[in-house]
């Protein structure tokens, strides 16, 4: 048996932790703002018919 042993880095970790609260709250922002202002769809084209 080895005896390896763990070892936990809390920077790290708390820094992942960080960043995922982060994303989330940028997320939150994001769907938010579609919300209030959403983005204009694409219009259809309408096709002319060919002059002969």
């Amino acid at each position: 048996m080895s005896n390896d042993v763990k070892l936990i880095d809390f920077a790290a970790e708390r820094d992942k932790r960080i960043h995922d609260l982060r994303d989330k709250k940028l997320e939150d922002m994001r769907n938010a703002f579609e919300q209030a202002l959403p983005l204009p769809k694409g219009k259809k084209k309408v096709k002319k018919p060919k002059k002969r």
